[in-house]
């Protein structure tokens, strides 16, 4: 997989200081960064692997086809069967050289049980190769071991690893009373099978509903205190220096609604790169509520949340411009990285602007360096903008 392979070789050097590298599926190290904007839909849908041969879900790098609260009970059947289905026809494509492999996304099935996970792996027989893994509902550390134990004897049988993404959206890892236990426990759990695991998702939509709550578009997901103590604990758990885990942003749920508050999308960022065109950019940004999500990333990347859940395609562009590096994150990385040698305590970023101390800003450098391998790097020039036209 590439990122922004779309892009004709002459745009992507006009908007790369760096350009995204090749990305192997057997590099794990990589490959659990990746996943950017995660599409999900309903396994019953009829166009899937269409709109994958045709180019419709440009730039996609991961979807999850949901067996799970996005179908009804009496679809299960048929959601499965079209899973087998959709996958046929990707084989298919690929056989007949309609579409490459860089063009599939990362696939993963979302769930309802055990049971399932074995029966879905074996109605897909040879095709299960497109299948990068399986997203586990309402993971506690109760149901979990199962569900790897089972994930684990799967990838005896397969070419390729299956991997697993547990998604932390129960009551007893909201409820505050259990929460502290429970994150310890599955964390312990997912240590003992950390090369089956991707990623860690947050399901911030099952979360509200415990208290009856749902964001507006107005604002991000932590404007719900309930909701961002919970997260912070999640964070606090799974993404720290020793065997730390990628947690990836909760799910944006809005493509167009009423507007209340005042937009915080500035004009400059737009205007600076586009002039007059910039400023009808940032306009039907607003219009279709984007803006909400642009600032709700930036606040997931603050918090060191990489990728994020989304239920439209035109999310997947303003998800993964911001997952691309800036120029002047690239040069503090580097610099940061070149004085860990022990000589050195503090250095002056290149742009003037901040102090740089080596020791505490050498892991956020390393992911630096990682992510600008996956999404690439800005020219000084250039910013997420850059990547919506």
């Amino acid at each position: 997989m590439r990122y922004f392979n779309y892009l004709s070789l002459e745009k992507e050097q006009s908007i790369f200081y760096l350009p995204p590298q090749l990305i192997r599926i057997e590099d794990q190290s990589l490959l659990e960064y990746a996943l950017g904007a995660t599409l999900y839909m309903p396994a019953t849908r009829k166009t899937i692997a269409q709109d994958v041969i045709s180019g419709k879900l440009k730039g996609l790098m991961s979807m999850v086809l949901c067996l799970e609260d996005a179908i009804g009970d009496n679809l299960v059947p048929e959601a499965e069967s079209m899973i087998k289905f959709q996958l046929q026809q990707l084989t298919l494509a690929l056989r007949e050289g309609t579409i490459t492999s860089a063009d599939i996304p990362l696939i993963f099935v979302r769930i309802r049980n055990v049971e399932q996970m074995w029966r879905v792996t074996h109605l897909l027989g040879q095709d299960a190769v497109l299948l990068t893994g399986f997203v586990f509902p309402k993971f506690t550390a109760k149901n979990g071991n199962l569900y790897l134990e089972t994930l684990d004897k799967i990838n005896q049988y397969q070419a390729k690893p299956i991997y697993g993404m547990p998604i932390l959206e129960s009551p007893e890892i909201m409820y505050i009373e259990s929460r502290q236990k429970s994150l310890i426990e599955v964390k312990q759990l997912l240590d003992s099978y950390r090369n089956l695991i991707l990623n860690v998702r947050i399901g911030a939509t099952d979360f509200s509903g415990l208290f009856g709550l749902r964001r507006s578009p107005d604002m991000t997901i932590y404007d719900i205190a309930v909701i961002r103590s919970c997260i912070d604990n999640i964070i606090n758990v799974f993404t720290r220096q020793e065997h730390g885990y990628v947690v990836s942003g909760p799910v944006w749920e809005f493509y167009s609604s009423e507007r209340v508050l005042k937009p915080l999308l500035r004009q400059r960022p737009f205007t600076d790169n586009f002039g007059q065109a910039g400023e009808k950019m940032r306009d039907a940004l607003l219009n279709h509520y984007v803006d909400g999500l642009l600032h709700e990333i930036v606040l997931d990347k603050a918090n060191g949340l990489i990728g994020k859940t989304i239920i439209h395609p035109s999310h997947i562009k303003p998800v993964q411009a911001l997952c691309v590096v800036t120029h002047e994150e690239y040069m503090d990385a580097c610099s940061i990285l070149a004085e860990s040698h022990g000589n050195t305590g503090v250095v002056s970023s290149a742009y003037g602007n901040k102090m740089n101390e080596i020791k505490p800003h050498t892991r956020w450098a390393q992911k630096i360096m990682i992510k600008s391998k996956i999404y690439g790097v800005f020219h000084e020039q250039h910013n997420f903008t850059s990547l919506l036209t």
